[in-house]
């Protein structure tokens, strides 16, 4: 494994953490700050907890994503709110997925309105993210989830790959989204060095309720991790190189899904980096 392309994607990699106590800290210790820093947000907690610790990372040097669920939103009045606070705090980078809250906080259930009127505020951010989905989304037909990137594609400036642990299943999406003209540029998202064990701990502190539906969604994630040989970031990267890097792709970098492993996946990339003659 090991060309330049790879190396790029490495270094154009985005680090996705979860507001929790102790992770502004770790992001301090860990990470560079040319590394961009995604915040994800709770359907049990909301959005405060995502909007403060990004805006605090911003006045720290970082680039901050937060991610602004649109079934978190309450409404257009909300909306403007999250909008305003960000834009103060220098934020020019969300992502907008549809969420998973259940029922909805507000009027919103799906992401594209959100996208929209976030256009009639004047675009207020430069870049604005939406979800893809190599492996089947448990609910929606992948004929649909493809769609869905399409109808965004005027107002969204990127995708970010949900997590996938395979390689064929990952090349074949890239290529099924070209195919279908869907040309914004990816960032792909695997996990990083987890180990199961952490994952396991994670899940349990994050709150009963929300522990409870993070397992079961995510169920496959434990059997990947517990397989014989368990999960490697190195070993996914090798065997889909050649459809992360070919041109056609439009792979922009990575996006690390580090479960709050963060000093851990820092590590993990800088030895690889190294590894690469990076």
């Amino acid at each position: 494994m090991g060309g330049a392309g790879l190396r790029a994607l490495l270094r154009s990699v985005r680090y996705e953490v979860l507001p929790a106590k102790a992770t502004e800290d770790k992001v301090l210790a860990h990470v560079p700050r040319d590394v961009v820093v995604t915040v994800t947000a709770s359907p049990v907690k909301g959005l405060e907890p995502t909007l403060g610790l990004a805006t605090r990372l911003a006045v720290h040097g970082y680039r901050v994503v937060p991610h602004v669920p649109a079934r978190l939103v309450r409404d257009d009045g909300h909306l403007k709110e999250v909008v305003d606070r960000l834009r103060e705090a220098g934020v020019d980078d969300v992502f907008v997925p549809a969420g998973d809250a259940d029922p909805p906080a507000g009027d919103y259930d799906e992401s594209l309105p959100v996208l929209r009127r976030l256009v009639e505020l004047g675009r207020p951010f430069t870049h604005v993210g939406v979800t893809g989905y190599p492996e089947s989304h448990p609910l929606i037909h992948d004929d649909v989830t493809v769609q869905a990137m399409w109808d965004k594609r005027e107002h969204a400036t990127y995708i970010v790959s949900n997590l996938c642990f395979d390689s064929r299943v990952l090349g074949e999406w890239i290529a099924r989204i070209r195919r279908r003209n869907v040309t914004l540029p990816v960032h792909v998202g695997i996990a990083g060095p987890v180990q199961r064990a952490k994952l396991l701990s994670m899940a349990t502190k994050i709150g009963v309720g929300e522990s409870t539906r993070f397992l079961t969604k995510h169920a496959s994630w434990f059997v990947r991790f517990a397989a014989p040989g368990g999960y490697s970031p190195e070993r996914l990267l090798a065997r889909t190189e050649e459809a992360l890097t070919a041109p056609s792709a439009g792979v922009a970098g990575l996006h690390l899904f580090t479960f709050n492993q963060i000093a851990e996946t820092e590590r993990w990339r800088r030895a690889l980096l190294d590894r690469l003659g990076g």
